[in-house]
């Protein structure tokens, strides 16, 4: 079969090729947290914004020595050679004497380094040295234990108690130093599926230093779900100022906590509230759980208004319930609270059983089916709250819409609940957030921009309602939405999604599951296909479908474009149980009808003998659709950890010690004394570029969670690539990682250990926050003594005339200060009041912002 469904035809993909000559402009900011003014109108700020990131040097103890891993930042490289790219090379120092240079890679095992050994490198290029790292000293163990504070034990209104561990994790620069902080959010043992009944504890999210520094913690409250489909937090730099924020959905309730060194709380503030709401009467203080008791009355106000209800109004729905269960009607309409109570009894008693036997209505509790619902954005660096608005769409009623009284299993609060996040570069050039609500029957997305006062909408897509004809005994499952745009992506959604440039035009799309969102809001494709002879429905076209697991990048990089990989779940209902599918089109290129749901499904180079990415799901195969094995690796999550390129697995769920696996070798590593997240899930906290060379680290819990143990490899690799995380796909799929059913990150091009290295594409991209680091570390260098009397006074006057010039959007006055802080700093007279370390770094980071603006 290869069906497509809903096709818009785009511009061809083509993909950027190494050149010699790298634009890489960078955005000037003020010292201050407000952004400066805008360059004037004749000076154009090119390319994408990504973050500053400095060397990231690391040092790790191994058995043969000392093993040095730093990073290479894609504006620095220049062409590329057979095992990788070209660009600056780099001097390695050890206790301040050059001991190497690197020019194959950026990593060095230094044989004859101890525990005391101190290391910093410099990058070179034409022989001369440019910029000089932090120094850092080599981390005790082969792993390093980044602390973390567990919230204290609770017990739910129901009288049970619970603990917490750590589970999902981001990154982000909250202070523009180039160094990620690290956001840590904690689960209760009682955490629920939204489909399971019962109260949970409260959310937590912390954000800390890499030594340990608890920042704040955001405690959600009471009034927010715990469990992995309630809180997405998206941690980015979204309004450009070189510092990130986080995003997330909150409620009446959510406060932000700050502690003193000793662990004590000296400060508790809750989100501020929408005026409408506080007239309303709603108040931080509200609890909307629902007991067992209230759940009841709720269904019996719902009963005695059962009239009111739109679709009844409208005639879509029957107007007696009694028609609804398929009983002879008996009552007068409206009910009285006596016959709501007896058709209450009826339906949770009768009524639901017979229809499921897992269907126990009288034991509901916990859920959270009333209130108001916000999206707020906090400042990542001190926590405060930045803005407060309504979460779009609201939930509108329990589910009842939604669908989650139709199905045999009866779910309220189900449906209706189901949350996605990511970060998009929508336009190709600065990041968006996209929120999301539905997948399975109606299905919403709106995605904001946030310029550092406001969020603002950028675009709403919503399908729709699934239309039903009785709300209590339907399948609105794979139905169109009445929307008649929209109403085609019903039930496409899958438990994470993506944001990819699928079409080539420099623009990042979102692939929801099934279907794609064009950047512009506008619907690209909802694919669909036919239905084989052995399934429900043969020759009837049906979509893709719901699934669970989703993969998106350049999987066969014989095709022009990205792939995506996907499971599916409507067994039977489905034409196919797992599928590749051209990103572009959404036409399938190859899969397999399963009958079942097929639940798990991975890519990655595991078998080097074999061109491209080779997918899994049932059965193992390469990607141009040849099956090369019955049996399969393990799906929990991939990882780029070998040094030849080629992908991992991280294996081990529950309570097993989760490991390293590669298909040919075996396993790679053994995190002692760590687990993983989400049960069966398997999911570590976080895998991702973090630091040192492009390997992406394993970010996993200690079995007690009172660290985050990252764990990095020692493997010497010859191949050179910057980080991935100055690829702009792979960087918006590591903020969305922590998305419900956690998924890999994957970059924008084939990453593979037969990658070819022409055809690796180098962002042109620009950097926020480029003087707020030369003015840091123009004041480190002076507190630290390697700048001195009277060149620092000089030097901090021409950043504060440089400052005033950029606030006020004279960016060529601004650069003549900059220039005439280069030449203060090196000139010949100054020398003895700058060590030369200090003069490498600051006329690197000056040179910088001139290179900007092409200025000499």
């Amino acid at each position: 079969m290869n069906g497509g469904g809903q096709r818009v035809k785009k511009g061809s993909f083509s993909k950027k090729i190494l050149s010699t000559a790298i634009a890489f402009p960078l955005l000037l900011t003020g010292v201050s947290a407000v952004p400066a003014a805008s360059p004037q109108k004749d000076v154009h700020v090119q390319g994408i914004q990504l973050e500053y990131l400095d060397r990231g040097l690391i040092a790790v103890p191994t058995t043969q020595g000392v093993f040095l891993s730093w990073r290479l930042l894609a504006n620095e490289v220049k062409g590329y050679s057979d095992t990788g790219l070209t660009g600056v090379d780099f001097h390695v120092y050890r206790d301040g004497k050059l001991i190497a240079t690197v020019t194959d890679s950026t990593n060095f095992l230094d044989k004859d380094g101890t525990s005391k050994s101190s290391y910093f490198v410099r990058s070179v290029l034409n022989g001369k040295e440019l910029d000089q790292s932090s120094t850092v000293s080599p981390w005790q163990h082969s792993y390093y234990d980044l602390p973390i504070k567990k919230p204290a034990d609770g017990v739910t209104p129901a009288g049970e108690h619970y603990t917490y561990s750590a589970n999902d994790m981001s990154v982000g620069d909250v202070d523009g130093d180039g160094k990620y902080e690290f956001f840590v959010k904690w689960d209760p043992s009682n955490s629920k599926d939204v489909s399971q009944v019962g109260y949970t504890g409260n959310t937590y999210i912390d954000a800390y230093k890499f030594d340990g520094t608890l920042l704040y913690r955001i405690d959600l409250g009471v009034n927010i779900r715990s469990g992995a489909h309630y809180t997405q937090f998206l941690v980015y730099d979204f309004d450009g100022d070189g510092k990130s924020e986080i995003m997330l959905k909150t409620a009446p309730g959510t406060k932000v906590i700050k502690f003193d060194q000793e662990g004590n709380i000296v400060s508790e503030k809750f989100i501020t509230m929408p005026q409408k709401d506080i007239e309303a009467g709603y108040s931080n203080y509200d609890d909307y759980r629902m007991s067992r008791e209230d759940y009841y009355n709720h269904i019996v106000d719902m009963f005695m208004n059962w009239n009111k209800q739109e679709e009844v109004i409208k005639g879509n729905w029957p107007a007696t319930l009694e028609e609804c269960f398929g009983i002879l009607k008996k009552y007068n309409y409206p009910l009285s609270r006596k016959d709501a109570e007896e058709l209450a009894d009826y339906f949770m008693d009768v009524y639901a059983p017979s229809r499921s036997g897992r269907n126990n209505l009288r034991a509901f509790e916990g859920f959270i089916l009333t209130g108001p619902e916000y999206l707020s954005v906090f400042d990542g660096e001190t926590g405060e709250e930045l803005d407060t608005i309504e979460y779009e769409p609201g939930r509108h009623d329990d589910g009842l819409m939604w669908g989650d009284y139709a199905m045999p299993r009866i779910e309220p609060g189900n449906r209706v609940d189901r949350f996605l996040a990511t970060v998009a570069y929508l336009d190709g050039q600065k990041p968006y957030a996209v929120f999301a609500r539905g997948y399975y029957t109606r299905t919403t997305l709106v995605a904001y921009s946030w310029d550092g006062k406001k969020l603002k909408k950028y675009w709403k897509v919503d399908s729709g309602w699934t239309p039903m004809k009785n709300p209590f005994n339907d399948s609105p499952h794979g139905r169109d939405g009445t929307d008649p745009v929209f109403g085609k992506i019903t039930t496409q959604g899958a438990h994470s999604l993506s944001a990819a440039d699928v079409d080539g035009d420099g623009k990042q799309e979102i692939v929801y599951g099934a279907a794609t969102i064009d950047h512009d809001g506008s619907l690209l494709y909802s694919s669909m296909d036919i239905m084989p002879p052995q399934s429900a429905a043969p020759g009837t076209l049906a979509r893709l479908g719901h699934g669970d697991a989703l993969h998106v990048t350049d999987i066969d990089p014989n095709r022009s474009g990205l792939e995506i990989f996907m499971v599916h779940e409507g067994a039977q209902w489905a034409p196919y149980g797992y599928s590749l599918r051209d990103a572009k089109t959404g036409e399938v290129i190859y899969g397999g009808y399963t009958g079942k749901d097929t639940g798990r499904g991975m890519v990655g180079d595991i078998d080097p003998s074999y061109l491209g990415l080779e997918t899994w799901a049932v059965g193992l195969w390469t990607a141009d659709g040849k099956q090369i094995d019955t049996k399969t690796p393990g799906t929990n999550m991939n990882i780029k950890w070998s040094a030849d390129m080629t992908t991992q697995i991280v294996d081990g769920a529950i309570d097993a010690t989760p490991t390293i696996k590669d298909w040919k070798k075996g396993t790679l590593l053994t995190a002692e004394g760590t687990r993983t997240n989400n049960y069966t899930k398997g999911n570590p906290c976080l895998v991702a570029d973090i630091f040192g060379d492009w390997r992406e680290e394993l970010l996993v819990r200690t079995v007690d969670s009172s660290a985050i143990r990252i764990y990095t490899n020692t493997e010497i690799t010859n191949h050179k690539l910057y980080t991935l995380m100055h690829d702009p796909q792979y960087r918006a799929e590591v903020a969305r990682q922590n998305t419900a059913y956690n998924q890999p990150s994957y970059t924008s091009f084939y990453f593979g250990s037969d990658i070819d290295w022409r055809k690796v594409p180098v962002p042109t991209f620009w950097t926020p926050g480029i003087l707020d680091v030369l003015t840091k570390k123009t004041n480190e260098y002076k507190t630290d003594g390697e700048l001195t009397l009277p060149l620092s006074s000089q030097l901090e006057n021409s950043l504060k005339q440089a400052k005033h010039q950029f606030d006020k959007g004279d960016v060529n006055q601004g650069l003549k200060f900059i220039e005439k802080f280069i030449s203060e700093v090196n000139k010949k007279s100054n020398q003895r009041y700058i060590s030369s370390a200090a003069m490498l770094d600051l006329t690197h980071h000056a040179q910088m912002i001139l290179d900007q603006y092409g200025s000499n």
